[in-house]
């Protein structure tokens, strides 16, 4: 298991406008979306201690939204490799999960 020490967190934002509150669950979800891949190719990854922020406000007419994540520097390639990290732990990706024919093409463990 990987360790990143003492690093300095960043602060990412996005502010916009929703102006249908029936898109307002659906646009939230494309937003985290967003932000996680914009992390990524600056070569961050999330803190995952440190939850996102996502604050509304009705003004009457439109919804004015801020979404905030905390990502820490790993590089452009490592970026690509971890889920994020939780105290000073990396977490890796998940493995892909094995379809039911490549589980069938491995021989069975003898018990």
């Amino acid at each position: 298991m990987e360790y990143a020490g003492h690093k300095k967190i960043k602060k990412f934002t996005i502010d916009g406008q929703i102006y249908d509150e029936a898109d307002v669950l659906r646009l939230r979800e494309q937003y985290n979306q967003i932000m996680d891949s914009y992390l990524r190719e600056k070569g961050y990854v999330p803190h995952l201690d440190l939850d996102p922020v996502f604050s509304l406000d009705y003004n009457g007419n439109i919804f004015e939204f801020k979404i905030t994540w905390y990502g820490i520097y790993l590089g452009k390639a490592k970026a690509k490799c971890y889920k994020g990290l939780v105290g000073t732990k990396l977490i890796p990706m998940n493995l892909t999960t094995q379809t039911k024919s490549e589980k069938s093409s491995f021989p069975a463990e003898s018990q």
